[in-house]
């Protein structure tokens, strides 16, 4: 009954000529040494993807030929192929990559090497090397800002973000943020920039100018243990105004309002969401959850946890492409 209800909705919406689009949902699994591939209308799994061992990070590139995942215990980069859904080729990252970002022109990718403390700056076509920029101790978040012209890394062990200059590939500036900072996220405009940190607890908003924090925004669910509150994932609504961070033990996904760094919502999802990604018409948002091996799909527009879905061990990271 569940099928013929959900054909009927796909069938209603086509003779609306509205068809929904079907994307694939990435999600790399670090303990199968897994990628599971998701129809994003069905959320029927197409495909389990064999990587490198322990696959974190991972990306489409922005014309969507490419998804980069960061195969980290084998220092290299699996490139798939989405209409394939095989790995084509693989790209010798450096020590431990953890997260990783392309560039607006899809022609770099920056890579977050946490073994060697350095940022490895890479040809996307050719795999070259361009440079490596050494950063602070265990770099894991890695962001490249909407014009390309700026990147930001952030260290775990340092407890900073580092903003590097993309045309230079030189450091302009270290910014103290609480400790052991996981995650990056450029605003959509480029303003400013959100810096998860676990441990503290909390996430920085950072002045993409100046390099200034603007705001440090905590949180609070009632009933959990604030030491349970680990923000690691983040992401934007399509039209910027609401960010949503994932809270890793604490099992939910909180929304903030982008404007007054207020938090309007929790919603719960599986246990120890990770890392989260939009559907590109901005309808839903998808968290892997590390510890219950699945992913939930949130209607953005109620603020709903939808549904669940089985994908592999340790579920880490999403990326999508249609």
């Amino acid at each position: 009954m569940a099928a013929l209800r959900l054909l009927s909705s796909v069938s209603a919406l086509c003779l609306l000529g509205v068809a929904a689009q079907a994307e694939q949902i990435f999600v790399s699994n670090e303990r199968d040494n897994t990628v599971t591939v998701i129809d994003s209308v069905t959320l029927e799994v197409k495909k389990t993807i064999k990587t490198g061992e322990r696959p974190r990070g991972i990306i489409a590139s922005e014309d969507k030929t490419e998804v980069f995942v960061c195969a980290g215990d084998e220092d290299r980069l699996d490139v798939i192929d989405p209409k394939t859904l095989e790995v084509v080729r693989t790209l010798d990252s450096g020590p431990d990559p953890e997260l990783l970002d392309l560039d607006p022109a899809g022609e770099r990718i920056y890579i977050a090497n946490e073994d060697d403390a350095m940022v490895t700056v890479m040809e996307r076509a050719t795999g070259k090397v361009i440079k490596e920029v050494v950063v602070g101790v265990e770099p894991e978040g890695m962001a490249v800002s909407p014009d390309g012209k700026l990147v930001v890394a952030t260290s775990e062990s340092t407890s900073m973000a580092h903003f590097i200059d993309a045309g230079t590939l030189e450091l302009v500036a270290n910014v103290l943020v609480d400790t052991r900072p996981r995650h990056a996220e450029f605003e959509p405009g480029g303003a400013r920039v959100w810096v998860t940190s676990e441990i503290g607890g909390t996430v920085a908003v950072l002045d993409a100018a100046t390099y200034e924090p603007v705001k440090k925004i905590s949180f609070a669910i009632p009933d959990v243990k604030p030491e349970l509150i680990q923000p690691v994932g983040l992401r934007f609504s399509k039209d910027g105004k609401l960010a949503f961070v994932a809270l890793g033990p604490a099992n939910h996904v909180a929304v903030v309002d982008s404007a007054s760094f207020e938090v309007v919502d929790y919603i719960l999802v599986g246990q120890r969401p990770w890392h989260i990604e939009m559907h590109p018409d901005g309808s839903k948002l998808y968290v892997a959850n590390g510890q219950t091996n699945d992913m939930t799909v949130i209607d953005v527009a109620s603020l709903k946890a939808e549904r669940s879905v089985p994908v592999g061990r340790l579920p880490w990271g999403i990326a999508i492409t249609p």
